[in-house]
């Protein structure tokens, strides 16, 4: 099984498409439905057995939730901020542009 690329709090963007967001959870191989999978255009497919990441995405017309393959995701560095709505639930920004999750309250 393959080390995970990316962390929890890394802004990145995806490879092939306009949107770009921050790293909330990560499953080390492919865990979302069969039928998710196959609308994947089979010519963009990614193979299940490597990291997939749940993102807090955004494009230039709205905010959502993504789940995208390791292999189609790069660092974003370009230091802009996210505007996800459900950022400030699950994050602190950091003075460097970073996120950081935010400690879970324990009862």
């Amino acid at each position: 099984m393959k080390t995970a690329k990316f962390q929890i709090g890394q802004v990145v963007r995806h490879r092939l498409f306009p949107f770009r967001g921050v790293i909330f959870d990560v499953d080390p191989e492919f865990a979302n439905t069969e039928e998710w999978y196959q609308a994947i255009p089979e010519d963009v497919r990614p193979s299940k057995d490597q990291p997939f990441y749940h993102l807090l995405a955004e494009n230039d017309e709205t905010e959502y939730v993504a789940y995208v393959s390791e292999q189609n995701l790069l660092d974003d560095s370009s230091g802009q901020p996210v505007r996800h709505p459900q950022l400030r639930e699950m994050f602190v920004r950091t003075p460097d542009g970073r996120y950081t999750p935010k400690a879970i309250a324990r009862h």
